[in-house]
Order: C-alpha cells, then structure tokens, then sequence
C-alpha cells in the first residue's frame, strides 16, 4: 500500500514550513544582530532545506530500513 500523502496535503505541509521558517527567521534569524542572528540563520536555513527535501521527496529520515 503507498502511504505517501496527496498532492494538497504535501502543499499545506509546506505552506506551513514556510510561515514556520518565516516566523523563526523573524526572532532568531539573519540581521538580528550579532554573530548569533547569522550562525542562527544558516542553521534554520539548512533545517529549512532538509524539511522541505523530505516534504517534496516522501522521505522518512527516521525510518532507516534497506
């Protein structure tokens, strides 16, 4: 059986990843001052990137069976 989501909720799994990275990188991200607001940034943007790799590709990342 496929277990993998339809077309609409992958598209609302990423519409949420999006105001979710959004808001981080509002409070956390690049240009919040100081080294922390940059190092914060790029590792909310590779996370971001990863999600969205998962949401698109139907990865399981925790599901580490051949």
């Amino acid at each position: 059986m496929n277990d993998r989501p339809g077309c609409l909720g992958g598209i609302l799994r990423l519409l949420a990843l999006r105001w979710l990275f959004d808001w981080l990188q509002d409070r956390f991200g690049f240009g919040r001052g100081g080294v922390c607001g940059c190092g914060c940034g790029f590792v909310l943007l590779l996370l971001f990137l990863a999600f969205t790799c998962s949401i698109v590709t139907g990865t399981d990342w925790f599901q580490l069976g051949f």
